[in-house]
């Protein structure tokens, strides 16, 4: 009996469906333009956020923390990557910690109570959230 020939190692095949396409369709170019608007949006949102939690506290507060989650999450979404959720929480925590500062004559955005915390954790725990989602890959059209 005559040993057997080697055998030739199986061509992987390229996989099909929804996991073949797992590297980013959107250019880098466009990438850091989508970041620096959704810095400018964060800083936006958490504005606009930390006036309306104020004026209408459990309507507005709820506003408030759905707009800072649909941003995140729509960081997420447009970027395919955690630094959209990051670059949208960048801005959003500048305008925060910028408002809660207050001027030298006493006025401040934040009046301090169970809102104003409310708003602030509850927007740093929705980042966090959003930054720990798995990024499903997009489906081939």
């Amino acid at each position: 009996m005559s040993p057997k020939p080697p055998a030739t190692p199986a061509k992987p095949t390229p996989p099909r469906g929804p996991a073949a396409r797992t590297a980013s369709t959107v250019s880098r170019n466009a990438r850091f333009a989508w970041y620096a608007g959704l810095a400018v949006l964060g800083v936006l949102v958490g504005t606009a956020g930390a006036l309306v939690q104020a004026a209408w506290l459990p309507v507005g507060l709820i506003l408030a923390l759905l707009a800072t989650a649909a941003l995140f999450y729509g960081g997420l979404r447009a970027t395919e990557t955690q630094v959209g959720v990051v670059a949208g929480g960048v801005g959003w925590l500048v305008a925060v910690i910028l408002l809660s500062f207050g001027r030298p004559e006493g006025d401040g955005v934040f009046g301090g109570g169970v809102g104003e915390l409310l708003y602030l954790f509850g927007g740093m725990a929705i980042a966090v959230m959003c930054t720990t989602l798995s990024r499903l890959p997009r489906p081939i059209p």
